[in-house]
């Protein structure tokens, strides 16, 4: 299995951010935290700075299984607005390739246009830009290769959604178990 990159801008959800790193690495998956912005250490919505692996300029992302994109804002605007960002979202859509966003990030996939004819939910409020797409409202979502999820109380559910993507159910159920979930 390749990597998943999660992409960080000042002003994420930590939450988000920091359930998917966690729950991705206990499931055995290799993850990377790729800073789209100069510096690699980014503040998030509430303060909390993090080093991030590499620079998104330093990257070349030819071992990516997933891209993954956090809410909270405005990193998710700064990551919606990120010009090679979203040359590599649209090169991943039109390859098949697994993409997952989460609570206002889903906007970036949305103004792409990359959830045209698809389910998808977000942040109350950010469905406005998900262009085309059948809004659901739901935790989570997952239509294809593309996950979204509502938002931070989505977290877990969404972090666990993309191991069942990339791991399966059993891996699913024993990080569930691990983690006093069930």
């Amino acid at each position: 299995m390749g990597t998943v990159y999660v992409f960080f801008a000042d002003g994420f959800e930590e939450m988000e951010a920091f359930a998917a790193v966690d729950i991705l690495k206990r499931a055995g998956v290799k993850v990377q935290m790729v800073t789209v912005t100069d510096d690699e250490i980014v503040r998030g919505a509430h303060g909390v700075p993090v080093l991030c692996d590499k620079n998104f300029a330093n990257c070349d992302f030819f071992d990516a299984e997933m891209l993954v994109l956090p809410g909270g804002l405005p990193g998710a605007t700064t990551l919606s607005e990120h010009a090679d960002l979203g040359k590599l979202l649209v090169r991943f859509a039109d390859a098949g390739k697994n993409i997952a966003a989460i609570c206002a990030a889903p906007m970036a996939l949305g103004k792409l246009g990359l959830l045209k004819g698809k389910k998808a939910t977000c942040y109350p409020g950010f469905d406005k830009y998900l262009e085309g797409a059948e809004y659901t409202g739901n935790m989570v979502e997952k239509d294809g290769n593309i996950i979204t999820g509502k938002g931070p109380g989505a977290c877990m559910k969404f972090a666990l959604a993309l191991v069942e993507h990339l791991c399966g159910k059993e891996k699913v159920k024993e990080l569930e178990e691990a983690m006093c979930l069930r």
